[in-house]
């Protein structure tokens, strides 16, 4: 439960910060979640690694979205 808050802290404040200071943030979650990914690739199904590996994408895309300052409105 601990990790779930944190890590939904991190998104929600690095999505809120923007700029350079959120893109570091969700840098952080970015790595986290792909050393999970790496740690466990063996023991999940192929569906579960694709669902992960698209959450992992979209969050590089959120990330590179703030960086880069794209408009989405």
């Amino acid at each position: 439960m601990v990790a779930f808050v944190l890590v939904l802290g991190l998104f929600v404040t690095g999505v809120l910060v923007g700029g350079t200071v959120g893109a570091v943030l969700l840098g952080l979650l970015i790595i986290g979640a792909g050393v999970l990914l790496a740690a466990t690739w063996k023991v999940l199904s192929p569906a579960h690694r694709t669902l992960r590996v698209v959450v992992l994408l979209v969050l590089v895309v959120i990330t590179v979205e703030l960086v880069v300052k794209i408009p989405t409105r």
